[in-house]
């Protein structure tokens, strides 16, 4: 409908043209001695318009041109951007599917234009790094290296990539120098906590868990085995004597020195030291908390001289304990063990048959047995004092 319309419209122009062109009887005449030409006005005007024509072609033509370089380079340039951003999509897709060496070499093609150079070389660090290739990824960074404006990425994706190595020395170095720049995001500090954890900086994790709480980063249950990890190394390995494994301790909050596992771990460490009041005084504080059977154990390694106060005072704790928890093997062997070292043998030797019946670790069987073979020797009952030791190296060969 449109061309038949511009049709008509273009009739109409050629009819009104012809139709005041025949009623036009002017005439032009150019005169240049000694030479004369007329021409009739129509005629003139036709000439007229067709050199205007002609005039403004021969412009259009040299001005375009003299565009004609400008408009291929932005035409090249356009095609690269097209081609550089379409492999930098194919890039990321590979990536993303796990096509690492595909990925790799559209980051190739994708970091030859500069736009896209640091975020290719980032895809192709990360490509490269999942196919072991620990060298190239390195050559990856090391070229933005200079970049400013992709420092933070470079080092955050540096970090990741060398906690999965487990090359954690080189990943705290990164985080220092994102930490130097004031970078301190919830993802850097979860890496800071990775590497730190891989490096044994149990101080350092310390400090990370109870940032990463405050922010809730961290799920509770890794939260907590952190800390108890954290707490093991500090209170076995930095405590060298009374005076230091005592500053350890009190150096943890009051909160964590309820947790079942940390009390363990520093009963144990007190014990290891000679330092049994302490470790007394460590497991009933917990256990006034939580009821945890590992700390009987501790609690039966810490038991006070014979005769002592404390000695009685331990007993005393138990009993109340067993009214409580009247069947844990542990709390009962824990008893008579205390009533054998203060030579109860009657309630010694009961509690330890009580033992012996409700226990099902070896552990527990193999130390009850021992206990009551020694009852036995200390009562001149050579005979049962031998079944029970026999008792007891069953029970180690379980």
């Amino acid at each position: 409908m449109r061309i038949f319309i511009r049709l008509l419209i273009l009739f109409a122009l050629a009819v009104g043209l012809a139709v005041g062109a025949r009623y036009n009887p002017g005439n032009v005449v150019l005169f240049y001695p000694p030479y004369r030409i007329d021409l009739s006005l129509n005629f003139f005007l036709f000439l007229t318009l067709i050199s205007f024509l002609v005039v403004y072609f021969a412009i259009r033509a040299i001005v375009t041109t003299r565009k004609m370089p400008r408009k291929v380079a932005a035409y090249r340039q356009s095609k690269r951007e097209k081609d550089s951003n379409k492999a930098l999509r194919e890039a990321l897709k590979a990536l993303f599917e796990g096509r690492f060496g595909h990925a790799e070499k559209a980051a190739m093609r994708a970091a030859e234009l500069p736009e896209n150079y640091a975020s290719a070389s980032l895809v192709g660090a990360r490509a490269a790094h999942h196919m072991s290739q620990f060298e190239r990824r390195d050559e990856w960074f090391g070229k933005i290296e200079q970049d400013a404006a992709y420092k933070v990425a470079r080092l955050v994706s540096m970090t990741e990539l060398l906690v999965d190595q487990h090359q954690s020395s080189k990943a705290l170095d990164a985080v220092r120098e994102l930490n130097s720049s004031g970078i301190r995001h919830i993802q850097v500090l979860r890496w800071a906590l990775k590497a730190n954890q891989q490096a044994k900086k149990w101080a350092e994790v310390l400090k990370l868990v109870r940032t990463l709480d405050k922010h809730r980063a961290l799920h509770p249950a890794l939260s907590n085995r952190l800390r108890e990890l954290a707490y093991e190394d500090l209170l076995n390995e930095h405590g060298h004597d009374a005076e230091s494994i005592r500053r350890v301790w009190y150096d943890i909050p009051q909160n964590d020195r309820k947790i079942p596992f940390v009390a363990f771990t520093a009963a144990n460490a007190f014990n290891s030291r000679g330092l049994f009041d302490d470790a007394r005084s460590v497991v009933e504080k917990a256990l006034a908390e939580e009821w945890d059977e590992r700390l009987m154990r501790a609690y039966r390694e810490a038991a006070a001289p014979e005769g002592s106060a404390a000695l009685l005072s331990q007993i005393e704790h138990c009993e109340k304990w067993s009214d409580i928890h009247p069947t844990d093997p542990e709390l009962a062997l824990t008893l008579g063990s205390l009533c054998l070292r203060q030579k109860l043998w009657g309630k010694a030797q009961r509690h330890m048959e009580q033992a012996l019946s409700d226990a099902v670790d070896p552990r527990t069987v193999r130390e009850a047995n021992l206990k009551l073979a020694q009852l036995h020797e200390a009562l001149g009952q050579p005979d049962s004092a031998a079944n029970h030791y026999r008792q007891c190296a069953m029970a180690t060969m379980l």
